[in-house]
């Protein structure tokens, strides 16, 4: 008998199986606040030179704000003043009316900078003069954090494989807390983004572990509804951190404020289950057996437990392969398990630095950034609806293929119009966005489905470890507009075709038992239908 067909028998969508979901909330919905939280804590205010050095006579003293900005700094192109230059010394003739540059020197800003501090209290930026030629600076702060998501995510998925989901879903939800709240009081920038990699690293573990743990709980029947349903916590934190962000302008308080959801976390995780499949999977049959019972309970089909007993699951586990030792080398030992690896890393990949490069974006289109976000917020909630009837009908593979190809068009689109057409470019991207994030719906619930259970988090952790290299790099890919304006735009478009054809080289796995060992995956695969489970 396999999982599969016990899971469907204690009914493998019921009480049990919603209370884990709700629980799990909690954890995730600080994932987008914390993955999206730059575009508010490292927001960059409009600046201009700090020129009270030029404050050396009366004439200038008796200025006006306007009239020390003009003969102080020199404008751009578009009339507002220089945000990274200023004069050597005042150039009253402007005053005037003279358009003339005859003897007016200009100097990088010698004495700092001015923020407008109308929308942000507080920020990176204006914390450490993170601009222009310490800008890139500031995008390093989402850089090292990826970079520590990246670290953390193997590392969780080899440890969580070893010891277990749910003692590893608890170490994470205290390392988060732990390192965001350091964080948020650190004195200096290295120091800051040292405890913000930390923070990712932790975070990590929350990120591949809770998707997991709840999928493999849900059955065959019901899979794409839990997949889309867990992703209906990023929407929910999503419109979290926006609101969040709107009412605390502060970095510090902003940090702490969308961390303090994790420690409901803590709290709630006595009532965790573990994850009984992997439990099957490692020989672990009694405590297997505790918690399908537990499960068969709450759901009302106790009755059905009458003939899944231990020794049932021990007949279920094949314990001669439950007792080895797997690691990340298995993904690469067998041509099948090996040919899934390299496709689905490339795909995560690209998935997450499209995302990223559209989403870390919010100020390229001309809007509110408050506004921008809650709008691309809020189109994840039916385009998430929609990815659920789309892949019951159509299947994972050409939903991610077509998902991504949309994405790359948009991109593609948007090259062509004007900045000044914001509205335009403000509708397009949003199509776009919404697209990708389809893709990224589609990408947890494709891999959880293509990885035997034994590597299942090996796999989520590799595949996240590219993820986040991905993502890593997509907020440094801006800094090449200084080569040519249209680099970056480019850039993004390319990567997402070039993943949607990678999609196609994949296998469907709609209504495909989930495989339980690596030998699973290196024979055909075996379609399972419904009226099958039931």
């Amino acid at each position: 008998m396999k999982f599969d067909s016990i899971l469907a028998e204690i009914n493998g969508f019921g009480k049990f199986q919603i209370a884990l979901v709700l629980i799990q909330i909690l954890s995730r919905i600080t994932l987008p606040c914390h993955f999206l939280l730059n575009n508010f804590m490292a927001a960059v205010p409009s600046h201009h030179c700090n020129i009270d050095a030029l404050d050396t006579g009366a004439v200038f003293g008796n200025l006006t704000l306007d009239q020390k900005l003009a003969v102080g700094i020199p404008a751009e192109r578009d009339g507002t003043p220089s945000s990274c230059q200023m004069f050597s010394e005042p150039q009253y003739e402007y005053l005037l009316g003279s358009n003339s540059s005859k003897g007016s020197f200009t100097v990088q800003c010698q004495n700092g900078w001015v923020y407008d501090k109308s929308t942000f209290k507080s920020t990176l930026a204006t914390e450490w003069d993170l601009v222009c030629s310490r800008k890139g600076m500031n995008k390093a702060t989402a850089t090292i954090f990826f970079i520590g998501v990246m670290v953390g995510a193997p590392v969780f998925g080899f440890l969580s494989d070893r010891f277990g989901r749910r003692p590893l879903l608890l170490v994470s939800y205290l390392a988060s807390l732990i390192f965001a709240v350091l964080s948020a009081f650190s004195t200096s920038y290295v120091m800051f983004v040292i405890l913000r990699f930390f923070t990712g690293m932790s975070l990590a573990g929350i990120s591949i572990m809770a998707i997991v743990l709840n999928v493999e709980w849900f059955s065959i029947e019901h899979r794409t509804f839990s997949g889309v349903i867990i992703s209906l916590d990023w929407t929910i934190g999503n419109w979290i951190l926006v609101g969040t962000a709107y009412f605390v302008n502060e970095w510090r308080k902003l940090i702490l404020a969308v961390t303090s959801p994790l420690i409901l976390s803590i709290i709630a995780w006595r009532w965790l289950p573990e994850s009984a499949r992997w439990l099957v999977a490692k020989g672990k049959t009694d405590a297997a057996h505790h918690y399908i019972m537990k499960c068969a309970k709450m759901n009302n089909t106790s009755k059905c437990m009458a003939t899944i007993t231990p020794a049932t699951l021990l007949e279920c586990a094949e314990t001669e392969h439950g007792a080895k030792k797997y690691t990340f080398v298995d993904l690469f030992r067998t041509p099948n398990i090996r040919k899934l690896a390299i496709y689905s890393g490339m795909l995560w990949f690209g998935v997450a630095f499209t995302y990223y490069g559209i989403t870390l974006n919010i100020t390229g289109f001309g809007l509110n950034p408050y506004l921008t976000q809650f709008i691309f917020a809020s189109i994840e909630m039916p385009m998430k609806i929609g990815v659920y009837y789309f892949l019951e009908k159509v299947g994972r593979k050409h939903g991610q293929m077509g998902s991504m190809l949309l994405t790359g068009l948009c991109l593609f689109i948007n090259i062509f119009v004007p900045k000044d057409k914001w509205t335009v470019r403000t509708v397009v991207a949003v199509l776009g966005k919404s697209m990708s994030e389809a893709s990224f719906t589609i990408m947890y619930l494709y891999t959880t489905e293509l990885y035997p259970t034994v590597v299942r988090q090996n796999g989520l952790g590799y595949t996240s470890f590219l993820a986040r290299l991905g993502v890593s790099i997509s907020p440094l890919i801006v800094l090449l507009e200084d080569l040519w304006h249209l680099l970056p735009a480019a850039t993004y478009c390319a990567v997402a075709v070039g993943t949607g054809l990678v999609a196609s080289l994949l296998p469907e796995t709609l209504n495909t038992r989930l495989p339980e060992f690596i030998e699973d995956i290196e024979k055909p695969r075996r379609q399972s239908p419904r009226k099958e489970i039931q």
